[in-house]
């Protein structure tokens, strides 16, 4: 039998060069598709890694809530800073749209409905005597008032025919109350509509006055449309109806009675208002 023979230093190295070739090899092809070795633990548990992911992911979410939460907390240079506003906000509008309403919620927030004032359209250039918005509050007033008692008229038509159905001005009656008084708006278009009603007035001896606004005019003449002129009568101008209940015919004459003698007041003051504004403007 024959021996084997030892193996030879040169084999060895030969050997062992290959062997780190092929490992290099390895781990060339490794890095060029991405795969990277694994750990004994990885290999044994492959959502590890997936753990630790989750893990991370959490703790940043709670670094953000923490942030978020210190943030939100009011402080209360915050809560002073939030009252001024509110002050300063709150008299801004008290100053330029008087009339408007602050309401508090269930929440605690601000509720504020903003009176706005009514848009105007460009006014008529025959527009005298236009009364200002104090005295227009005054005028309107008692166009409300003369709703109320049945002694207005609304529209050109209704205005027209009771002009031309009314006598001219005696000089007897001068000193008297006059019979009619009429308001028209002043933002009327076209203005053909009304050029012919101041002139027409005159020639009656019916005092007139504009007024700025009239959507204002209709609101206080108690319709809901616009209305471009409206006469108030001193006297209300009823028919008698035929079928008309006896019963309580004393209270209702106590009742019309009041009514006449407040409205009589009323009527005093609105011609007293529209003839001053009037003072010194017709020829």
């Amino acid at each position: 039998m024959s021996k084997e023979k030892p193996p030879t230093d040169a084999s060895s190295t030969l050997r062992a060069k290959e062997k780190k070739e092929k490992s290099s090899k390895k781990e060339k092809r490794s890095e060029t598709s991405g795969v990277t070795k694994k750990s004994k633990k990885d290999k044994d548990d492959p959502s590890s890694s997936h753990k630790k992911e989750r893990k991370e992911e959490k703790k940043k979410k709670k670094e953000k809530s923490a942030t978020a939460t210190t943030e939100d907390i009011p402080t209360a240079s915050d809560e002073v800073e939030d009252v001024e506003m509110t002050t300063q906000l709150l008299n801004t509008l008290s100053e330029t749209n008087p009339g408007s309403i602050v309401i508090k919620d269930e929440t605690g927030d601000l509720d504020i409905k903003v009176k706005a004032k009514p848009l105007l359209g460009a006014l008529v250039p025959f527009a005298v005597p236009l009364v200002d918005e104090k005295v227009g509050k005054k005028v309107l007033k008692g166009v409300k008032k003369a709703a109320r008692t049945k002694t207005l008229k609304r529209g050109v038509k209704e205005v027209v025919k009771a002009l031309r159905k009314s006598s001219p001005p005696s000089a007897n009656t001068s000193s008297s109350l006059p019979a009619n008084i009429v308001i028209l708006a002043a933002d009327i278009s076209p203005m053909d509509v009304i050029s012919h009603l101041p002139v027409l007035c005159e020639d009656h001896g019916v005092p007139y006055v504009f007024v700025p606004s009239r959507a204002e005019l209709g609101a206080a003449g108690s319709t809901k449309r616009p209305t471009s002129v409206v006469m108030v009568a001193r006297e209300k101008k009823g028919k008698g109806g035929k079928g008309e209940e006896k019963e309580g015919e004393g209270t209702k004459e106590k009742e019309g009675k009041e009514e006449k003698e407040d409205w009589g007041e009323v009527y005093a003051e609105l011609v007293k208002v529209v003839v001053k504004a009037g003072r010194g403007v017709r020829v």
